[in-house]
């Protein structure tokens, strides 16, 4: 358990979750929570025993609402500072998986967590929405979605504010997977499992090559390629893995 008691932090297994606690108020990001996030990203990417991470919310009715309006009145928030959501591909390194297990509306604030995510398996009550305009504010934030999604659809979600379905979240991409809600946890927990069964170290590699090729072309993107797998082929996990294959046992990775 984190320092707060409105973010927690588990670890099933090899899975890690940090859960949003805070359902009375739809698990909005107030400056407790948003504390709370930073420091459970931190414990994971420092836990060794935890290979994926699943960020949820408390109860059925909200992954989370977004910002917390009433605190944004009270202290007349601007722009909000870089660091005001600790973001996993910007102010906070984890080199790690990380599952969105969104268990009901995403607006705001809340689709900023689950867009940032490298992965996101969806109840089917859910609904994802940035809702920014509706309350004047903003959504710098979303500027990767266009990477992610249709830019007209990216521009839809940002002009009228009205939270698509998980199903059409499904559709373009957004999400991975949408399960019946009494599901949604088990399911997150399997493709944890999932990933967390493979080699470490070619997990991470992974990701960091999708992202690393972003903004590049195809002859930059193989070489950024080549770059972050060489120190994989060289690892000994590299060896065990067809070891283990020729032995026809699991693999014993040790990410070294």
């Amino acid at each position: 358990m984190t320092e707060t008691n409105e973010v927690l932090y588990e670890r099933r297994g090899p899975v890690a979750w940090l859960t949003l606690n805070r359902p009375g108020a739809h698990n909005a990001l107030s400056a407790s929570v948003r504390g709370g996030l930073r420091e459970g990203f931190i414990r994971f990417a420092q836990d060794d025993e935890a290979r994926v991470l699943v960020l949820t919310g408390a109860g059925e009715k909200a992954f989370s609402a977004g910002g917390d309006l009433k605190e944004m009145a009270d202290t007349a928030l601007g722009p909000p500072p870089a660091d005001f959501i600790a973001h996993l591909n910007r102010n906070i390194t984890v080199d790690k998986p990380v599952i969105a297990a969104v268990n009901g509306v995403a607006l705001g604030g809340g689709f900023l967590l689950a867009q940032m995510c490298d992965l996101c398996i969806a109840a089917e009550h859910a609904k994802l929405g940035i809702t920014e305009a509706r309350w004047g504010r903003g959504a710098p934030w979303a500027a990767p979605l266009a990477w992610m999604i249709p830019p007209r659809v990216a521009l839809e979600l940002l002009m009228t504010a009205a939270p698509i379905t998980a199903t059409r979240a499904y559709e373009l991409g957004l999400v991975n997977r949408v399960v019946p809600g009494e599901s949604l946890q088990a399911a997150a927990q399997e493709l944890g499992e999932q990933i967390a069964a493979n080699a470490p170290l070619s997990v991470r590699a992974g990701k960091a090559m999708v992202y690393a090729t972003a903004e590049v072309g195809w002859t930059e993107g193989l070489e950024i390629g080549d770059r972050i797998w060489d120190p994989v082929y060289r690892s000994q996990d590299a060896q065990e893995g067809p070891r283990a294959f020729k032995e026809k046992r699991a693999p014993r990775w040790t990410a070294s």
